[in-house]
């Protein structure tokens, strides 16, 4: 069988000259092989085959599509988030000025477009918090994402069941649900920020650091975790459901888990003297070079979506004691210094972990917690749409031999 085609057959196949094939050739997009006693050269049938099938695909959706995917151009349309000119918006309200006077809970309804609706009825949690009880114990020994993907499917058929409230408020409800899942606690309705200040002991500074750090934390349009949610939801699957698969997605260390990085570098930064620091950075960005291929920098540094500085974390090291916290400013500009690039979220919540004492991890819970408000608010765009996300896969595989027939 012969798996080849020559340079004509292969021009022919793509539709071009045999000109534009040498130039193919001559840019890398496609290989010529010499063989032993043949003077012409040949072209691999699978390969000129994936070379169609790309060419097709770029005719179709424009050749931007190529890279569409990977931090390139928008995939869907949204009314909920922008990221413009180094600044962040929900719903054309600038974040850095909710974030200093909004409750997660009202950066919520912004997301939503909605008036804050009238308080939860009791009701809502009586039949929940029956089953809470054993659920926490059954969980004890995950971590707090593993525990909320656990418990949350469990009380799915309970809240959808609700008819007498609002859409708005049985997301609300959700993140309710969420956050007492990832805390290990019991559900309430206390405003996010004074739950997290009540488990983790914070005194009033502290827990407006947290409720700032959960506002900027809240939406970042189609991040992984929120194409993910709204993947879920197009397919009709309620909240919940939608929820466990944003916590699932946000799990990963290129995402939600970066923060884990970010907190063992902060961490043993400070750790060394002072004029150590930076002999430390530079080993670690070099080893860090060589084994982290998808993240070349720093943890905790550049954002491809804010080139002169991640806005978010930008302000809440600005909500820091400066004094009070000089060592978390210092291991910052060393590392702007090193790899002239700013701080991100990542290090702007870890800096608040460290700077409030909490136990490390707790960046990863904030960013989980905030974050429920805008998975919710795509999931509900989502279902208005009707629509059901389903993407085509370009086919690079091997090709039947009749596939030039």
């Amino acid at each position: 069988m012969n798996n080849t085609l020559t340079a004509r057959e292969a021009a022919a196949l793509l539709g071009i000259s045999l000109p534009t094939l040498y130039s193919y050739v001559s840019r890398g997009l496609l290989q010529s092989q010499q063989h032993p006693g043949q003077k012409a050269k040949r072209y691999a049938k699978e390969e000129v085959l994936r070379l169609l099938a790309r060419a097709s695909d770029n005719k179709r959706a424009g050749s931007a599509a190529e890279s569409a995917i990977d931090w390139g151009l928008p995939v869907l349309e949204s009314k909920i988030t922008q990221v413009a000119n180094g600044k962040l918006y929900y719903r054309a309200h600038a974040v850095d000025e909710l974030a200093v006077t909004h409750t997660l809970e009202q950066t919520a309804w912004v997301l939503w477009d909605s008036e804050a609706g009238p308080d939860l009825p009791q009701t809502c949690l009586t039949a929940l918090t029956r089953l809470w009880p054993t659920l926490p114990g059954l969980t004890a020994h995950l971590s707090p994402y593993e525990r909320a993907i656990s418990i949350l499917p469990l009380l799915a058929r309970t809240v959808e069941e609700i008819q007498y409230i609002h859409a708005h408020q049985k997301a609300m409800l959700w993140m309710h649900l969420s956050a007492a899942a990832l805390l290990g606690i019991a559900p309430d309705y206390q405003a996010f920020h004074q739950k997290l200040a009540a488990a983790w002991q914070l005194n009033a500074e502290q827990a407006e650091l947290v409720r700032a750090a959960l506002v900027v934390s809240a939406d970042h349009e189609l991040n992984v975790s929120t194409f993910t949610v709204r993947c879920v939801a197009s397919a009709g699957a309620n909240m919940g459901m939608a929820l466990v698969a944003g916590l699932a997605a946000l799990s990963g260390p290129k995402h939600g888990g970066e923060s884990l990085r970010v907190s063992r570098l902060l961490r043993a930064a400070l750790a060394v003297p002072e004029n150590d620091i930076s002999s430390f950075l530079a080993r670690h960005l070099r080893s860090h070079d060589a084994s982290h291929h998808f993240s070349p920098r720093l943890p905790g540094f550049a954002h491809p979506l804010y080139p002169d500085g991640d806005p978010r974390g930008a302000l809440l090291m600005k909500m820091l004691d400066r004094e009070k916290h000089a060592s978390l400013f210092v291991v910052a500009e060393i590392a702007e210094d090193l790899t002239s690039q700013k701080l991100n979220i990542d290090f702007g919540l870890v800096a608040v972990e460290i700077a409030c004492q909490l136990p490390p991890g707790a960046a990863q819970i904030l960013f989980a917690l905030g974050r429920t408000a805008g998975w919710l608010a795509h999931a509900m765009e989502q279902l208005e749409t009707g629509q059901l996300i389903r993407p085509r896969a370009r086919y690079v595989g091997k090709f039947p031999d009749t596939a030039t027939d």
